[in-house]
């Protein structure tokens, strides 16, 4: 009997069955997939924030204690592959005489570095001119001396005097924050920024130069090799404890700067992030997908109720109808499954060059797993009405037509409206001042995700279904006259009937409405989200870089504006100086940045979104002008609580005479962010005002506009033509450096998986629902062909209801995705660096999902079409 069933099944409900089998497919590709992608993503933050690590660990050996049984201590650790001592030495300052001129700095640092610490630790140092090996001097330092390889230099030493050596080459520092670090003091404590003035030695040189010396330590660099959990937060415990039992074991000896731990603190973070854009991002498309295989399995509900009335009639018992219905639902649940895992596994393939996502076995196997039993799961759906059926459906009632009921119980209480009520409110929390979705205090090992502000998103997408589900009720309950207007151009005769089809048929068209309507939102949303956070990315990028390409002078460098000529080479369409001063307001030391109003944006981007008072125009107005008009930050404002044209006096150090000065400003505007500033607090005024009252108009940076191309090339060829003297940054490869390991992983990859499914759930919840639909009424088409209608109305009617269908979806669904748009955005503003002022949104991809709905919907009544046109006794008879 099971056999035969079966085969019945698959020769006449083969429509059907397909259509939910497409809809677990959907489900099952889209948990796997976004669940490996998951997985793999937090193994590569992991891989990335190791990478990113020059030393592990920076081990401080303290007074009084021996090196030599520190460094052995560090070595006996479990997962050291290197250990190396370093000396470190304060210096008084540095002084050369170089072309007849003797140049002098200030307090600086001394290095002693072994012969292979190159080798082991090859991220380091880069060399930029001369020998790699023997003295080196930093890049700075080179530069505030005026020296290079061949020059001897002095370096002046507490208790020793001062020393001759003579420099073998030029470095690079590119993590010289870590490695001047304060080791073990908290993050607050730390130096604002590494010495200007660095020296590094061989460690028979360092020992020699520094015999007699004071304030001499040593620190033991540790390259580790210890295997790591792929997930950034249980790497961090693994790591932190592992410095942490270093420290129990030296007794007070050894201090650890755990600069491995740092790297991953911020990761974990970043895999909290990713974490919650699954969440918020992948879960619903999977319970979009549940939701179209639960009304395909009910569109023939009708049908299958008539089919098991018959099978009672014929004797059958409730244990073997039930046998058969959780047949159905295996065979969907089977095949489903296994389709899902190989559009997930191609899906893999194609987007990322494997199956696995890049996810490890295991891992990739689990969650592959779980998704086929959620399919399974879902399947099961279809013997809930069958059970229900066999309890409470008599034979008798399977034969009569089915009758009104009451309101679904969530109508009738207004559900809708309280979960709108409930998502305002969360939001309206959620989204407050100094809220954090995620808690991630630095150094403390657990970290904290407020998962209830998920619940604005939820509420908000649960409760515009719903009302949009009301919404339509009403409409075609109640609107008939407009209704048979409506479908009068394409049923003539029939549009009364046509409308009093759609309002009786009316529950099942709302649903098909409120799919396509949640499909199409789930479309916009991740499309917006996804469009906006690549332009925030490009924004962050701007805004650290400061242009297409920036040449940054050293500090303490007099270069005057008019070298700009000299960077006017071949791809540069404009040149803009930039100056750099620091400016004391009370006792609190900030940046200052003098600009030209009149032309600074046309080198770099300034957004409305950086100033308040204000569009960033009418500042820029405002600093030309009036000259002693300032720019400044809202903390800044807060704490002195500055009203606009208030005095603000600021000392600035005067050129001529080296010492602070003050120079009266007046308050014009608030500033939040601007290209090059620091993300603290910060001062903008007018270049020409900042040039005349301190008697200088050097310029701290140059910002090159190269119309957004050849970026690189240009950046190589000012590298080449300034060497060392200045600094040459471009945007293609800051890009690389800001931001977090989420944006190094591609943020892109989580919604191309998600945008491809937007496009099938979409086209799926236009065209499988409607084409079943049509499908369960060809009765229907046949009677009313007997009764006289014709061909051309018939088209009407079934063009009617595509028609309806596809604005009543598309339109609720662009409401309700720029709801969830607006609403996701701000939520998860900590993933966006700045926050966004307005949302991108992508046109075409828009465009193409609504043309996917549209073109699934048309060819669904195409069938609809070709089906009603059977001839009416043929079709009642196999009915």
């Amino acid at each position: 009997m099971i056999t035969a069933w079966a085969g019945g099944l698959a020769r006449h409900r083969i429509g059907r069955l397909l259509a939910a089998v497409a809809g677990i497919a959907l489900a099952v590709a889209l948990v796997a997939a976004l669940g490996s992608f998951l997985t793999a993503s937090k193994a590569t933050m992991t891989q990335r924030a190791v990478r990113s690590v020059a030393v592990d660990w920076q081990v401080e050996v303290q007074p009084g204690a021996d090196p030599n049984a520190v460094r052995s201590l560090v070595q006996a650790a479990g997962g050291t592959r290197a250990a190396l001592p370093v000396g470190f030495a304060r210096t008084t300052g540095f002084t050369a005489t170089v072309g007849g001129s003797t140049q002098t700095t200030g307090p600086g640092v001394a290095l002693g570095l072994p012969a292979d610490y190159r080798s082991q630790f090859p991220d380091e140092l880069r060399t930029l001119s001369g020998s790699g090996t023997g003295v080196l001097l930093a890049q700075q330092t080179a530069s505030n001396l005026h020296a290079a390889p061949g020059d001897t230099i002095g370096v002046r030493l507490p208790g020793a005097g001062l020393r001759q050596v003579r420099v073998d080459g030029v470095v690079d520092l590119p993590q010289a924050d870590s490695l001047f670090q304060k080791v073990g003091a908290p993050t607050q404590s730390q130096p604002t920024a590494p010495p200007d003035n660095v020296v590094l030695l061989p460690a028979a040189r360092f020992a020699s130069l520094t015999r007699g010396a004071t304030d001499v330590t040593t620190q033991i660099h540790v390259a580790r090799d210890a295997k790591l959990p792929t997930d950034p937060a249980a790497a961090f415990t693994s790591v932190t404890g592992a410095a942490h039992h270093l420290e129990a074991k030296s007794a007070g000896s050894a201090l650890v700067g755990n600069n491995l731990g740092a790297a991953l603190d911020s990761a974990r973070q970043d895999a909290l992030y990713a974490q919650i854009l699954f969440l918020f991002l992948g879960v619903p498309g999977a319970v979009l997908a549940a939701a179209l295989t639960v009304a395909v399995a009910s569109a023939g509900g009708e049908r299958r109720r008539r089919e098991q009335g018959l099978l009672r009639l014929r004797g059958l018992r409730p244990r073997q109808i039930t046998a058969l219905a959780g047949l159905e639902a295996a065979l969907v649940g089977a095949v489903g499954g296994l389709a899902g895992l190989g559009l997930a596994a191609l899906t893999g393939r194609l987007a990322f060059g494997a199956a696995s996502f890049g996810a490890g076995a295991g891992t990739w196997a689990l969650w592959y797993a779980v998704a086929f039993v959620l399919g399974v799961a879902v399947a099961a759906a279809v013997l809930v009405p069958a059970l229900r059926d066999l309890r409470t459906v008599t034979v008798a009632d399977t034969r009569r037509e089915p009758r009104g009921s009451r309101s679904p119980w969530w109508l009738r209480y207004g559900l809708d409206v309280a979960l709108l009520t409930g998502s305002w409110l969360v939001f309206r929390a959620s989204s407050g001042n100094q809220y954090a979705l995620v808690l991630a205090p630095e150094g403390v090992p657990s970290v904290s995700v407020s998962y209830w502000a998920f619940l604005g998103p939820a509420l908000l997408w649960l409760g515009a279904a719903l009302l949009l589900w009301r919404l339509t009720l009403l409409v075609l309950a109640h609107g008939r006259p407009a209704l048979a207007r409506l479908a009068r151009p394409l049923t003539a005769t029939l549009a009364t009937t046509t409308a009093a089809v759609l309002s009786r048929r009316r529950r099942p068209l709302a649903r098909s409405v409120v799919l396509l309507a949640l499909a199409v939102s789930f479309a916009i949303s991740t499309a917006v989200f996804n469009s906006t956070y690549r332009q925030q990315s490009e924004v962050d990028a701007r805004l650290t870089n400061g242009a297409d390409v920036t040449v940054t002078e050293p500090p303490g460098a007099q270069v005057r504006a008019s070298a700009a000529d000299t960077l006017k080479v071949s791809g540069v369409r404009h040149v803009e100086p930039l100056q750099h001063r620091y400016a004391y307001v009370g006792s609190d030391l900030q940046d200052l940045y003098g600009v030209r109003p009149a032309t600074v944006a046309k080198a770099t981007s300034l957004q409305d979104a950086y100033f308040s008072g204000g569009t960033a125009g009418q500042l820029m107005h405002r600093l030309a002008q009036r000259p002693d008009n300032l720019l400044v930050s809202a903390e800044t404002v807060h704490d002195f609580q500055l009203s606009p044209g208030d005095t603000v006096n600021l000392r600035i150090q005067d050129a001529r005479t080296k010492a602070l000065r003050t120079v009266p400003f007046h308050y014009a505007g608030i500033v939040k962010e601007f290209p090059t500033a620091p993300k603290d607090s910060f001062f903008v005024a007018n270049a020409a005002y900042v040039a005349k009252a301190t008697g200088s108009d050097a310029v701290g940076a140059f910002l090159l506009d190269t119309g957004g191309s050849h970026q690189q090339q240009i950046a190589a060829h000012l590298r080449r033509q300034l060497g060392t003297g200045a600094t040459v940054t471009d945007l293609t490869q800051t890009r690389g450096t800001v931001g977090t390991s989420l944006t190094s992983v591609d943020l892109a990859g989580l919604t191309r998986i998600e945008l491809a499914f937007a496009v099938l759930l979409a086209a799926g919840a236009g065209g499988l629902v409607l084409a079943l639909g049509l499908a369960e009424r060809r009765r229907t088409f046949a009677v009313a062909t007997v009764l006289g209608a014709k061909s051309g109305q018939l088209r009407g009617m079934v063009l009617t209801e595509a028609l309806l269908l596809a604005a009543g979806g598309l339109a609720g669904g662009a409401l309700i995705g720029w709801a969830l748009s607006e609403m996701l955005v701000k939520v998860l503003t900590g993933v966006f660096d700045p926050p966004p002022a307005s949302l991108s949104v992508p046109g075409g991809y828009l465009a193409l999902t609504a043309g996917a709905a549209v073109v699934a919907v048309l060819a669904a009544a195409l069938n609809g079409i070709r089906s009603a046109g059977r001839p009416a006794v043929e079709e009642l008879r196999d009915l």
